[in-house]
């Protein structure tokens, strides 16, 4: 879908988990979110998601940092760089001063730089989160490294952890 004209439109978690679901690449849907937004064309038709929750890793959840999980669309062009921008806003409007996300290597973050958002950190691969009492499958992403990049706004706030 090329050219199409693209609006906001709030989201249940409910179906943000589902589009995610059909449209995601290499993640299942989020466990949890605080909030989500949607693209949507003209004729309302749902194009891309973004679901915002708490940082999965602990040491990043501060209480006035949230983390982009997951976006997703269904390919329709500058999707991902619209709600990029939308859940920063959003953010702050809910009283948050971080907004992070991570990207895998071999991901352009294309979108993330349109949204005007920087590259604060890379992350080397690792192996995964499987051990033999708390059992984990593979989503096919282990092994990958990461960047983690944070919204516009002041100057990087600095990571409990520094990157290698």
């Amino acid at each position: 879908m090329s050219g199409a004209r693209l609006h906001l439109v709030p989201v249940r978690s409910r179906e943000a988990k589902d589009f995610v679901r059909v449209w995601h690449r290499h993640h299942p849907p989020p466990a949890g979110q605080i909030f989500a937004v949607g693209a949507a064309d003209d004729a309302g038709v749902l194009r891309a998601v973004a679901v915002v929750g708490r940082p999965v890793a602990r040491h990043l959840d501060d209480g006035t940092t949230l983390e982009v999980t997951r976006t997703v669309s269904d390919g329709t062009r500058n999707t991902n760089s619209l709600l990029y921008g939308a859940s920063w806003r959003a953010a702050k409007a809910l009283g948050y001063r971080r907004l992070i996300t991570f990207t895998q290597e071999g991901e352009s973050g294309a979108s993330l730089r349109g949204a005007g958002w920087r590259l604060i950190a890379r992350r080397p691969p690792r192996p995964g989160w499987h051990t033999a009492s708390r059992p984990r499958a593979g989503h096919g992403n282990d092994h990958v490294a990461r960047f983690l990049w944070q919204a516009p706004g002041p100057e990087p706030t600095s990571t409990p952890y520094t990157s290698s």
